[in-house]
């Protein structure tokens, strides 16, 4: 998997609306098991709405979430990543950003959404392969190796 697009196909898109209230959207979060969600409206990304933003901008300042609506606490300064976009670019981006989700775009259109666990776990995953190829070649015998070294 070389791109971002390749990953992004594999996960659903969730999205909220910046009009539901910060407990609809928490609710949704929940109930969908993510840190983090694209905010859209009108089928345009306007920000991210993630369990951080929650914590410094509604718990930590003692607003109401019952009350107080997603798009007043989002994240609306964003980062994002084309679709045709290495992993390790994607990467890079989100370590600049210091930011630990990143929506995914085809042009215009938001296209998919990724987590910094989601990119990391490829890379794992892709290091494993490559110490089990390395380790299947440094200790396999090759053909006809074996029979040189008898002794009898």
């Amino acid at each position: 998997m070389s791109s971002i697009g390749a990953l992004v196909k594999e996960h659903p898109l969730y999205t909220v609306s910046g009009s539901l209230t910060v407990l609809e959207t928490a609710r949704y979060m929940t109930e969908k098991n993510v840190g983090a969600l694209p905010v859209v409206d009108a089928n345009q990304l306007v920000g991210i709405f993630s369990e951080r933003d929650m914590v410094t901008r509604v718990i930590a300042k003692g607003l109401d979430p019952k009350t107080l609506l997603t798009r007043d606490v989002m994240t609306t300064r964003l980062v994002v990543a084309q679709m045709d976009e290495s992993l390790d670019d994607c990467l890079l981006k989100m370590q600049q950003a210091h930011c630990r989700h990143m929506p995914v775009v085809k042009g215009e259109h938001l296209v998919g959404f990724v987590s910094l666990r989601d990119l990391l776990q490829l890379d794992i995953t892709a290091k494993d392969e490559s110490l089990e190829y390395l380790h299947s070649y440094i200790y396999t015998v090759p053909p006809g190796m074996a029979k040189r070294y008898e002794t009898h």
